[in-house]
């Protein structure tokens, strides 16, 4: 069952294919199956090593390369070089294919091998040695194994987690129960037991034990949301370096106008079963350096390969939209860039160069993005199937705020992008008014032009002189190119988490058959800025002003006759001042240097915070027990008169006795437990008869000892627990620090004599 929680965490990165399934469980049954015959043969480390290289060569092929494998089960030489090289290659092609990664290439032999590997440890482990609470790390190295192979869609995580614990308590308590039993039959002080009493104690340790379980478990599912807080899951997919270099390819942003005044009337690529209203999406671009708009690799999420599989990574099994199949045809369009629409679920090549393409495809979850290295070219086909968003009412968006994301700074980007952002805002401060409040302005006070020959002068071009020439103008000038990225870089100026999106959409207006192939022209390009809202997602906005709004001419002004200008001197030459050297970083830079940092470690601390709390909650009954025992022996050694600390050193040695396994008879005198004692613990036998000889003295005899006696009657108790903690394992040491035994044994002693004292 442990093993099996942990083979789970696979469920999204197969997209939940079951394949991996029949990988993982049927990796399980082989490995505790070569766990147990190696225990019952008693077989060396080398006889293991060889049986389990030997399983995974002849299973492997059925359970971990079942595309190459003959009818799926028997091993071929393809099959057998799968799983050969997969074993040092799988690893990196898992966590560079965009889930789910299919089941072909050796993508099944991470969770074989893995869960293979771990389940003959576990099991030799429980099989073999005494200390069975080392079997559950093999446990927990697969389960944290899975969930940092696995992807950020965590398959229901808070009950996986808790099953864990449940389970693994469950196993250890019936273990040490199994142990104690054989330990209580071979102790030679074993007082007799009751049978009524044997069986209510054993009951108030299962109802003790049940309810820390439960306690640990509504902790457990209380405390994960508050210190998650919605934020993103971080796996190590998230960290691996793209195996792509995106800087290697222009931005497409930067052939917008090319697209818009050189192919107008060309057919750019045909698509059909684009929904009425939707629109293409070619690439998000969320970093700015004050030249181009382009696509930041390590922004929001990697652009990892395509596997085999159709399925690509989706949020949602059921996502909420509108679903279509889209057909393109690609015409006098090249580049990179796939056109695609909406959320993308799986893509399917056609033509002559589609492995050449499947080969080349890789795609970015967040940016809904999709890129061939190898680019596209006339006459190409591909299908994508894609889920379209519900689009939102200002009504419900205005209940969400802005999502907590951490995109590329902003650089080189012209002052001015700050002061009109500030301006054009105002006192606006809700998040959705203030984005509207930027879309509104531009597109009601800018002016629309291509800068095509019948139309105003408009440059080209989004670097920074370009939008101080556009903001800082008498009247804003420009298209989709210049106004999607004023809009991008004034939001990311106020704090708000927006990227450009270059696409395509017609004028549906113009449309008669919105079910008929649809003609993509370079008239049809277009961008748009899209803002990140909590528990929506991206959201789209058009800043651009419609395309009949074109500029006033500007008045002709009458002809100045200027007066001749009188030659002035120049002023006199000044001394150069002296500036002290500045060595002290900007407080601005400083602070930017401090957020970088905080965004770097953030995820790495919120992973071990997530991590530490099942430990701290199992870690927290063990504490609490410590601390009762430190405050008892504070309370005997120094609390009431000198014999009854004398008596007090005493019960410290019973009560480690009794956490150590034995059961001193209460009606028993001091010498009589002391002689029981040293036949349990023979190391110990001089000590706890001089012990209980001096204890007796010195509460029955006259007078009360003096403070030094008090002083050297604990000093050799201290030696005398030595010397009884020394006479057995670490881990029964261990285990007898943190047992309460002694603890509900005084509390049963307690309460058995006022039961007395109030019937006497």
């Amino acid at each position: 069952m442990l093993l099996g929680l942990g083979v789970l965490a696979f469920g999204p990165t197969f997209g939940g294919n079951p394949r991996y399934a029949v990988a993982g469980f049927g990796a399980i049954a082989l490995g505790l199956g070569l766990a147990w015959e190696g225990a019952r043969r008693g077989w060396r480390t080398w006889h293991m090593v060889n049986a389990v290289a030997l399983t995974y060569l002849l299973a492997g092929s059925a359970l971990a390369a079942p595309q190459e494998a003959l009818g799926g089960v028997l091993p071929t030489l393809q099959s057998l070089r799968v799983i050969v090289l997969g074993v040092v290659l799988s690893w990196k092609d898992l966590l560079t294919v965009a889930a789910p990664v299919g089941t072909g290439s050796g993508m099944l032999v991470v969770p074989f091998l893995s869960v293979l590997v771990c389940s003959v440890v576990a099991g030799t482990l429980a099989w073999r040695i005494r200390a069975f609470a080392w079997t559950l790390v093999p446990v927990l190295v697969l389960f944290t194994t899975t969930i940092a192979l696995g992807t950020d869609r965590a398959p229901l995580p808070s009950v996986r987690g808790t099953l864990l614990i449940l389970v693994a308590m469950a196993w250890l308590a019936y273990r040490r129960d199994v142990s104690r039993a054989g330990s209580l039959r071979r102790a030679p002080v074993a007082t007799p037991v009751d049978p009524a009493g044997a069986a209510v104690g054993r009951n108030r340790r299962l109802a003790l034990g049940a309810g820390m379980l439960a306690v640990a478990t509504l902790l457990t599912l209380a405390v994960t949301p508050l210190v998650t807080g919605g934020s993103d899951r971080q796996v190590l997919r998230d960290a691996v370096e793209p195996p792509v270099d995106l800087y290697a390819y222009p931005s497409p942003l930067t052939s917008f106008r090319k697209y818009v005044k050189d192919s107008t009337d060309e057919v750019l690529f045909t698509v059909e079963g684009l929904p009425e209203g939707e629109r293409i999406r070619l690439a998000a671009l969320d970093t700015y350096d004050g030249v181009v708009y382009n696509v930041n690799p390590q922004a929001a999420g990697n652009f990892s390969r395509v596997g085999d599989a159709q399925q690509l990574g989706t949020d949602d099994d059921d996502p909420a939209g509108t679903r279509a199949q889209l057909k393109f045809t690609i015409g006098d369009y090249t580049g990179v860039w796939l056109p695609a629409g909406g959320d993308v679920e799986g893509v399917r090549l056609d033509g002559p160069r589609a492995e050449d393409m499947g080969r080349s495809l890789y795609y970015n979850d967040d940016a809904r993005t999709t890129l061939s290295t190898i680019g596209v070219q006339q006459g190409d086909t591909y299908e994508v199937n894609a889920v379209f968003p519900e689009k939102l009412r200002d009504e419900q968006l205005a209940q969400y705020g802005f999502a907590q994301l951490s995109l590329p700074r902003v650089l080189n980007d012209p002052p001015v992008i700050a002061a009109t952002s500030s301006e054009y805002i105002g006192s606006a401060s809700e998040p959705l008014e203030r984005a509207r409040r930027l879309e509104q302005v531009l597109s009601a006070q800018g002016y629309f032009s291509n800068g095509k020959d019948d139309e105003a002068r408009s440059l080209p071009g989004h670097g920074a002189a370009r939008m101080l020439s556009l903001l800082d103008a008498d009247q804003m000038v420009g298209d989709d190119e210049q106004y999607a990225v004023a809009m991008a870089l004034m939001a990311r100026k106020a704090n708000m988490p927006a990227r450009v999106v270059m696409g395509f959409y017609p004028d549906w207006d113009e449309i008669d058959d919105a079910s008929a192939p649809v003609e993509i022209t370079g008239e049809d390009v277009h961008a748009w800025v899209e803002i990140a809202f909590d528990n929506v997602g991206w959201v789209p906005f058009d800043p651009t002003p419609p395309e009949d709004n074109e500029p006033v001419p500007p008045q002709q002004q009458p002809k100045s006759s200027p007066k001749p200008q009188v030659l002035q001197p120049p002023p006199p030459p000044q001394e150069p001042a002296e500036l002290p050297p500045d060595s002290a970083p900007e407080p601005q830079d400083a602070e930017e240097r401090e957020k970088d940092l905080l965004d770097e470690i953030g995820p790495v601390l919120t992973l071990i915070g997530l991590a530490a709390i099942p430990l701290v909650l199992l870690a927290l009954p063990l504490v609490i027990v410590a601390a009762l025992k430190a405050r008892r022996r504070k309370r005997r050694r120094f609390s009431g008169e000198p014999a009854h600390q004398i008596g007090g050193g005493w019960n410290e040695v019973v009560s480690l006795v009794t956490d150590l396994g034995a059961e001193p008879d209460p009606r028993s005198t001091r010498r009589e437990s002391a002689a029981a004692l040293g036949e349990a613990f023979p190391s110990g036998k001089s000590s706890t008869a001089l012990l209980a000889r001096r204890a007796d003295a010195g509460i029955f005899g006259s007078g009360q000892p003096s403070a030094d006696e008090v002083e050297d009657y604990w000093r050799s108790v201290d030696t005398s627990l030595g010397d009884l903690s020394g006479s057995v394992g670490y881990w029964k040491r261990q285990r007898a620090r943190y047992s309460p035994r002694s603890l509900l044994r005084e509390r049963r002693l307690r309460r058995s004599s006022l039961k007395k004292s109030s019937r006497g």
